[in-house]
């Protein structure tokens, strides 16, 4: 396929992109981790750092990668392929690619285990076992339920073939139909909890949890987890927006889109911070018990409503949800690149590929049972999918994606792409080139813990930008020379 072909599948409209990559961006993390990070580190002043993180990193980088899929019109190994061909640079590039689609697959490797967690718990709530446990008892069935690998892996197996299922119906029929109901169910889910909350929970402490503006609680790893979660919220460098964006209709403008997506992940974390801690506070528990928190603190909470059941299931049917649309676009890399390279139908290329992920997954959920005892250099290997992909391959996927976008591929072809104003154009440039790598960069140090920052330390950060926009200045005309000449 080569750049600018008009391929066979297209979103039918710009808000099915919208919704399908909100439902990749909205994942299991943003139910609990968000909201809890912003109340921890100084609530509204949190989200003020955070949401200038989304502009430095998430929103330029989202930019590129839309603009790569739709130039290219393909998985990102093709999409890549395409635009290195266009612009004279070096075939080698798709790389990075690879490194995307694998770690999309990787991801979804162990994520569709902790999916199965919602999956069953939505079941446990609708069937009443859950009901007159108290927060250890709750503990116990969690537990049980990962020494159970017949049980574990069964939700598994389920999460995997609903996955299939949609991802094999095609773009149109599959994932946006889907996404078109599961996301609009998804927020009236929220809302029905945050309005129970307003009359019924500690609405006051929940929200002035979220909200407050404390300064002083803006520590330097408050700084870093703005950064981080800027970057990995928004699923880049996984091959899920990438591929996503290689459906949406020419025409359609990237930079409002981008926002968009961008300003809804956020309102529903936030949304779901104030329908799950007024509950939590009303009732007198910790908001910082992580996974915890929604497997067994919120249980006991339920119980103790009037409604409790039925908010219960809401809430684990929402939570399954969240899941099964970050599950829907972390595969679709994979089958695009199976659907265009091995001249297979939509239908059989989701099934080996489910068949493949299922295999994996098989073995990152006997990291909980029978392969409890199975560990190199100290890691399950259920711990070991999360390292590489967390901790190497996506920041390493970041930065080669802000340096393909911002040195190696033509700046007439991304301007062009992207649509935006001389003026949008340079400002995005500048953030692309200058400001993203280095943010990405300080996240890759911190994650592998070579370096902390300091908040004293800041400025010096900013005057690595400073001096990472002069050497690039210099060295990007002798780059593009090289790459055009490849």
């Amino acid at each position: 396929m080569t750049a600018r072909q008009q391929p066979k599948n297209l979103w039918i409209s710009r808000w099915g992109f919208i919704l399908a990559a909100t439902g990749s961006a909205v994942g299991l993390g943003n139910i609990w981790k968000f909201p809890y990070i912003t109340g921890e580190y100084g609530g509204g002043a949190f989200v003020l750092v955070y949401l200038a993180c989304i502009l430095a990193v998430g929103v330029p980088v989202m930019m590129a990668e839309i603009a790569f899929g739709r130039r290219g019109r393909g998985s990102p190994i093709d999409a890549i392929t395409n635009l290195a061909r266009e612009s004279g640079a070096n075939p080698l590039w798709r790389i990075f690619g690879w490194i995307a689609m694998l770690a999309g697959f990787m991801i979804l490797s162990f994520y569709v285990v902790v999916a199965g967690w919602s999956f069953s718990y939505l079941w446990k709530m609708a069937s009443g076992s859950l009901s007159g446990q108290s927060v250890a008892e709750l503990g116990g069935i969690f537990e049980a339920g990962n020494a159970n690998p017949w049980a574990l892996g069964g939700w598994a197996t389920l999460v995997t073939a609903v996955t299939m299922l949609i991802v094999g119906r095609g773009v149109q029929e599959g994932v946006e139909k889907s996404v078109r109901w599961m996301m609009p169910g998804m927020v009236i889910m929220l809302l029905i909890m945050i309005g129970y909350a307003l009359t019924s929970g500690n609405f006051s402490a929940g929200f002035h949890f979220l909200f407050d503006f404390d300064v002083t609680k803006l520590t330097s790893e408050g700084l870093l987890a703005a950064l981080g979660h800027a970057f990995f919220t928004l699923s880049l460098a996984s091959g899920a927006i990438l591929t996503y964006g290689s459906y949406l209709p020419a025409g359609t403008s990237i930079a409002r889109t981008t926002f968009t997506v961008a300003i809804a992940d956020t309102l529903v974390a936030l949304m779901a911070g104030l329908a799950i801690f007024p509950i939590i506070f009303a009732n007198g528990m910790d908001p910082s018990s992580g996974p915890g928190l929604i497997f067994m603190s919120l249980p006991v909470a339920f119980n103790q409503m009037p409604f409790g059941q039925l908010f219960g299931v809401l809430f684990f049917a929402m939570l399954s949800i969240a899941a099964l649309t970050s599950a829907i676009s972390m595969i679709e890399a994979t089958v695009a690149w199976l659907t265009e390279n091995r001249s297979m139908s939509r239908v059989k290329a989701s099934w080996i590929a489910g068949v493949a992920l299922w295999l994996v997954a098989m073995f990152a959920m006997l990291s909980f049972n029978l392969g409890a005892e199975w560990k190199f250099a100290g890691k399950h290997f259920f711990d070991w999918l999360d390292y590489l992909t967390s901790r190497w391959m996506m920041p390493i996927g970041g930065i080669a994606m802000v340096v393909l976008a911002g040195f190696v591929f033509k700046s007439s072809m991304m301007r062009d792409e992207l649509g935006l104003s001389a003026g949008g154009y340079r400002l995005w440039l500048f953030m692309i080139r200058y400001v993203s790598p280095v943010c990405i960069v300080a996240i890759f140090v911190d994650a592998l813990g070579l370096a902390h920052l300091e908040i004293g330390d800041w400025p010096y950060f900013l005057a690595i930008i400073v001096i990472a926009c002069l050497v690039g200045e210099v060295l990007s005309p002798r780059l593009r020379e090289r790459t055009s000449a490849a």
